[in-house]
């Protein structure tokens, strides 16, 4: 019983990553990084983040997954790429989030999504874009990024580059 249940759990944390297996095929396709380390203090994290974006007229790019799901290392990997490093460099401060498994209920962290209005975290990785004061530019999209390992790299630069220029949410 509890090894089928163990089986259950991780066939649908792979699955509410990624959509499933990746095709061997796919792998090459977009490069990978592990950059979802556990941090003591992920909310100070968070707030030295925000706290630079305000100092430098930047926004942060806050993006939560983990180790284990291939979409979060694919988003991960194109970051550590010298084309989005100069991005992030000149509009974003960049933060990895650890959140765990949420969808398996062992999520991690999930009081950071939670702060700026993402309630639920049904896979990995999210991304939120937030003004220095802490606003989600994209709270429609922050979780549509479950099948980052299968998204074109033009594809995610234009979508970062237009975040990075959207218009700042009106505060309530």
């Amino acid at each position: 019983m509890i090894r089928a249940l163990i089986a259950a759990s991780t066939a649908l944390a792979l699955a509410a990553c990624a959509g499933g297996p990746e095709p061997k095929s796919a792998a090459a396709a977009h490069p990978e990084a592990k950059s979802y380390a556990v941090s003591p203090d992920a909310m100070g994290d968070v707030d030295a983040a925000l706290a630079r974006a305000g100092a430098n007229g930047t926004r942060v790019l806050l993006v939560m997954g983990g180790n284990w799901c291939h979409d979060s290392r694919a988003l991960a990997g194109w970051l550590e790429t010298p084309r989005f490093t100069a991005l992030v460099a000149d509009k974003y401060e960049l933060v990895f989030v650890n959140v765990g498994l949420p969808q398996t209920g062992d999520g991690h962290n999930l009081a950071v999504p939670r702060r700026f209005g993402l309630a639920e975290m049904a896979g990995t990785p999210a991304l939120l874009v937030l003004t220095a004061e802490g606003q989600a530019v994209n709270l429609d999209t922050a979780a549509n990024w479950r099948n980052a390992a299968s998204r074109s790299e033009d594809a995610i630069f234009a979508e970062l580059t237009a975040l990075a220029e959207a218009p700042s949410p009106i505060a309530p």
